[in-house]
């Protein structure tokens, strides 16, 4: 195929414009980083209920859709720390209910604007809760709430430490991406999945490995102190984990939209797709990492 130089320099220029949103968000303060993915979730929630349409062959009235936007910001907000408070008010305990409240009130009077109910379209994007919500909701746990945050902050006195762990998925994810590219272009062969046709095994692994092992020689370098029982096994067990369901994280993605007849969730980012696109690895290897780190690293 003959190298289109204009469809190039989108993608690069959209590429650029990515990452700088991406770091501001990330690396300005802990409202920016609440604000960042406050958008991300909003963006990926109207994706979701629009490939549920198409998958189901029916309509979502408005209210309904914004009822299920409203109603999982409010459950991601729960995971907001003590942090998070407004004229001495927790966002928690004091705008997630609200928030939730107003979602299912939206919900309730946009169902019962159509004379029949889809209860499996419904049901189906009701997922959405537990898909988008809950692990955007664990990625603000991750940052704010984890025990070893505050461990990190009394040793170092360093608000970056409390990044250290969204930062390092966030990174396993793109040095994934990017390796399993470059392997599989050099030596892929055999066919990973039919839902991906472009993944090979030789790519998938070669990706899995030299992201656990770059991404584990990073964090191991940068945590002085110690956060992972003072050993690289727990930053590369960390990594190979993320790694793998953002894996399957992309493959679930592209299930979704094989089955809604489309090639991309959105157009947001010229020559990147959607929402759901960019952050389908981060979907499902949140929940996956919070679990590590919560209960296995301990």
């Amino acid at each position: 195929m003959a190298f289109n130089w204009q469809t190039f320099k989108t993608r690069t220029l959209t590429a650029g414009v990515f990452v700088v949103v991406m770091l501001t968000g990330l690396l300005w303060n802990q409202w920016s980083f609440l604000l960042l993915f406050s958008v991300i979730h909003f963006g990926c929630w109207w994706e979701y209920t629009r490939l549920m349409e198409k998958i189901h062959n029916t309509f979502l009235h408005i209210y309904s859709k914004l009822g299920f936007i409203l109603l999982g910001y409010g459950f991601m907000l729960w995971f907001c720390g003590a942090g998070y408070q407004i004229a001495g008010y927790n966002i928690k305990e004091n705008v997630s209910l609200p928030v939730s409240f107003a979602g299912f009130i939206l919900l309730t009077i946009g169902l019962f604007q159509k004379m029949r109910v889809d209860l499996k379209s419904i049901s189906a994007t009701a997922l959405g809760l537990l898909y988008i919500s809950l692990s955007w909701g664990l990625m603000m746990d991750l940052y704010s709430n984890t025990e070893f945050n505050d461990s990190m902050l009394r040793a170092n006195g360093n608000k970056t430490y409390a990044l250290l762990i969204p930062l390092f998925v966030i990174g396993c994810m793109w040095i994934n991406d990017t390796m399993a590219y470059l392997v599989g272009s050099l030596i892929g062969k055999t066919p990973f999945s039919k839902i991906s046709p472009k993944k090979t095994w030789e790519g998938t692994i070669g990706g899995i490995i030299l992201s656990s092992v770059i991404m584990g020689c990073l964090a191991f370098t940068f945590d002085k102190s110690f956060v992972l029982g003072e050993a690289f096994i727990w930053w590369t067990i960390l990594a190979m984990i993320a790694s793998v369901t953002g894996t399957l994280g992309d493959l679930l993605e592209s299930r979704l939209k094989r089955m809604a007849e489309v090639k991309d969730s959105g157009q947001i980012m010229p020559g990147h797709g959607g929402f759901l696109d960019r952050f389908d690895s981060l979907l499902l290897a949140i929940p996956f990492v919070w679990l590590y780190v919560r209960f296995l690293i301990k």
